[in-house]
């Protein structure tokens, strides 16, 4: 028998679902299919929870819940992708981040607010836009004066290696935070950013995000925080090519 743990694992309803077949697009693993005109999860231990496709149901029928369920399997999940003739995704899952500093608060995470560099020189020709501290999404307290009367910018940890001018581009005047849907647990980012937004004043919201497939997950956290907050507040997705390229801002 298959064991069964308790972990995020997404939930189709399919009234909402209009068998547009997004989601399984979307699905690197292939644990979504439309099977008469609707999607269905094909095997739990096909699906890994991080909700790439969340981001892209145009009718919201896709949300990622706690439940007991088999574990994902990756042998399993790339042998059933051999099968559909697709090369097999590369997956990393690691514990989440509070998980992996342990159950203590980080000496080096105390909440500071501080003025950008100055403008770059010919002696600092690059300059940090960072104007807070700490950053990692796990970390921030969600009542973090400088998220008051902010432009919050949510982004995916690849993207500042990723964009040469992120700092001067995306970062510059917003404060930030930051994490990885593919490491860490979705649901604990949204239940952080809903924190965030409900308890400050922010302005607009930004997801920088890279093109690949798990990042869409940071993206469905970010809509599914702001629907949790009661906030109708703007929200642009930059997404960024793994050469660097900004390739959409929608």
């Amino acid at each position: 028998m298959a064991t069964r743990v308790v972990r995020n694992i997404i939930c189709i309803d399919e009234e909402k679902c209009n068998g547009c077949g997004e989601c399984a697009s979307a699905c690197a693993e292939g644990a979504i299919r439309i099977v008469e005109g609707k999607a269905k999860l094909v095997s739990e231990q096909y699906c890994d929870g991080l909700g790439a496709c969340l981001g892209e149901c145009p009718t919201g029928a896709i949300t990622i819940e706690p439940r007991e369920a088999e574990v994902f399997d990756q042998a399993a999940t790339a042998e059933h992708l051999r099968r559909l003739g697709r090369e097999p995704a590369s997956h990393a899952h690691a514990p989440a981040h509070a998980e992996a500093h342990g159950s203590g608060a980080c000496p080096h995470a105390a909440v500071m607010s501080f003025a950008p560099a100055e403008e770059a020189t010919e002696s600092a020709p690059q300059t940090s836009r960072l104007r807070q501290w700490p950053v990692q999404l796990t970390l921030v307290p969600a009542s973090a004066p400088f998220f008051q009367g902010a432009d919050l910018l949510i982004t995916a940890d690849c993207v500042p290696y990723a964009y040469a001018d992120y700092h001067r581009q995306l970062l510059e005047g917003k404060a930030v935070v930051v994490g990885c849907p593919k490491l860490d647990d979705v649901h604990s980012y949204i239940e952080k950013l809903t924190a965030i937004l409900t308890e400050s004043d922010i302005r607009r919201v930004t997801v920088a995000i890279m093109e690949v497939p798990c990042c869409r997950g940071m993206v469905a956290a970010a809509k599914q925080a702001l629907a949790a907050s009661g906030k109708d507040l703007p929200l642009e997705v930059v997404t960024v090519g793994i050469r660097g390229q900004v390739s959409s801002r929608t």
